[in-house]
């Protein structure tokens, strides 16, 4: 009875404790991955979209909504993919500076414009294709954004109008002309 104290044999080995930690700090990784994944589809539920034909034999694709109201989704520009943000409010595809210097576009000076923050300076640039799921529109008009945050491209109406646009519930249906 007189050694009922607790020994230093009772306690965990040092190489015990370090993979405890370990298992500990691996278990919080794979937590916050998983959540960031979780987190990223609600921002965008449509990362990889597919093109599909409708009854009529007509290329669709529909979009899901994400949970604030909006249309996000994959698609490339001059084959290099970006994150798409539907904007039928915007009159040309805009994108930020950073992703224009990264997607090596050629700037010309491109103006004014009036954004929600105010008159910014712009560029205007061209590019070749801009496409989502098989959608391919050609040689269109973009404007570059110097203070847009993000590397989102907001796809705007003179991509948009040359698909039929149909929104249903939390989805919206983009359709080539038939």
């Amino acid at each position: 009875m007189a050694n009922d104290f607790p020994s230093t044999r009772d306690m965990p080995s040092r190489l015990g404790k370090a993979m405890l930690i370990a298992a500990w700090v691996v278990g919080l990784a794979l937590l916050v991955l998983l959540f960031q994944s979780h987190l990223e589809r609600q921002h965008n539920p449509n990362p990889d979209p597919t093109l599909r034909l409708d009854a009529a034999g007509v290329p669709t694709v529909v979009l899901q909504r994400n949970r604030m109201g909006h249309y996000v989704t994959g698609g490339t520009i001059n084959g290099e993919p970006v994150t798409f943000l539907l904007d039928t409010g915007a009159t040309a595809v805009a994108l930020p500076l950073t992703l224009a210097r990264r997607l090596e576009l050629a700037l010309l000076p491109g103006g004014m414009s009036k954004t929600a923050n105010g008159l910014v300076r712009t560029w205007s640039t061209r590019l070749d294709s801009v496409d989502v799921a098989g959608l391919t529109a050609h040689d269109v008009r973009a404007v570059v954004m110097p203070n847009m945050p993000g590397d989102e491209v907001l796809l705007g109406m003179n991509y948009l109008k040359r698909f039929e646009l149909i929104q249903r519930g939390n989805t919206l249906t983009l359709r080539a002309p038939g």
